[in-house]
């Protein structure tokens, strides 16, 4: 998929040497193409890793993907030259009024406040709130997950007795929902958090189909029926070393976090991860762009309400075919 970026985004030039196809402003202005406008907004403190995740998994789809990136106004960001922000950023005002295909919400490191404690939440349910509008098709990942689903279903969220880390076989619920085409019956996921929702609450809500799940880690993906609210409580869009530097971090912290779960070769974390989960993780993405922004939007994003009849009715076409 070509990527398109501002000119000068530092992930570009990584994405680049890790041969991603990356368009530049300029040459996509030149190509008679509709591109699917995608806006993420990156709840991370180390936002330029955030980003080269993210970007490298929507990488493998034929689709142009215009990305806008969006952060919070209510919450000054420590991590991150104000010099990036003010570059590559924009605040929800700058893009309330617009329509975007994909909307994608980050995890955050907030995992142990009440959700009404954490100093944006006021402003991510008022974007929340605006997605149902405004947006085809929401992916929520880990804490975006877990504020997704409590703010739209009021499923809540417990702290684990330890932190959940490593990477855990996931089992297929249901091969004929077009999110998990392509999939293997079992794959491999990174997780990494500190509290849980609990599975019986989400297969319990109506409105939620559980896509996979894990005996050890839990459900990890699930969503509506529609694929307008999608839900991914780990970490597909982690890179080979980011559960490594997440250990080494908090052992630096006097944390004395456990080795993560089937991560490093013989549980050695000084030997190189293993990466297992890249070909799926590239999967997600991609159907997800496919099947559920880019198949499901018209090609002027005006009605959105005409989208949401459309999206829902195409995908129950899509199972049947199966």
């Amino acid at each position: 998929m070509p990527i398109r970026t501002q000119n000068d985004l530092p992930a570009k030039r990584r994405l680049e040497r890790e041969n991603i196809f990356v368009v530049d402003e300029d040459r996509a202005l030149h190509q008679d193409i509709r591109p699917i406008e995608i806006c993420i907004l990156n709840l991370m403190p180390l936002k330029e890793d955030t980003e080269l995740d993210i970007l490298r998994s929507m990488s493998n789809t034929p689709l142009q993907v215009n990305v806008t990136f969006l952060t919070t106004a209510s919450h000054r960001a420590s991590h991150v030259s104000r010099s990036h922000l003010n570059n590559f950023y924009l605040h929800f005002d700058d893009i309330k009024e617009e329509n975007f295909d994909g909307f994608l919400i980050t995890g955050a490191p907030v995992e142990m406040k009440a959700f009404e404690d954490v100093d944006y939440w006021k402003e991510l349910c008022t974007i929340m709130e605006w997605t149902k509008t405004h947006v085809t098709s929401t992916l929520h990942v880990c804490w975006g997950a877990q504020a997704g689903a409590y703010y739209h279903y009021g499923i809540k969220k417990y702290e684990l007795s330890e932190k959940l880390s490593g990477v855990y076989p996931q089992r297929v619920e249901n091969r004929k929902i077009p999110l998990v085409r392509g999939f293997d019956d079992y794959f491999m996921a990174p997780v990494s958090r500190w509290t849980e929702c609990h599975s019986d609450e989400i297969r319990a809500c109506k409105d939620l189909v559980v896509v996979s799940d894990s005996p050890e880690a839990g459900i990890l993906l699930c969503m509506t029926n529609d694929g307008k609210q999608i839900f991914d409580f780990g970490h597909l869009e982690y890179d080979r070393m980011t559960l490594d530097r997440e250990y080494k971090r908090d052992l630096k912290k006097g944390m004395r976090p456990q080795i993560p779960v089937n991560y490093y070769p013989a549980d050695d974390p000084t030997k190189r991860p293993l990466l297992q989960w890249r070909s799926h993780a590239n999967a997600l993405y991609s159907n997800w762009l496919n099947y559920y922004v880019y198949q499901m939007t018209p090609y002027n994003f005006i009605d959105a309400n005409r989208v949401i009849v459309q999206t829902s009715q195409a995908l129950t076409d899509l199972i049947k075919e199966e």
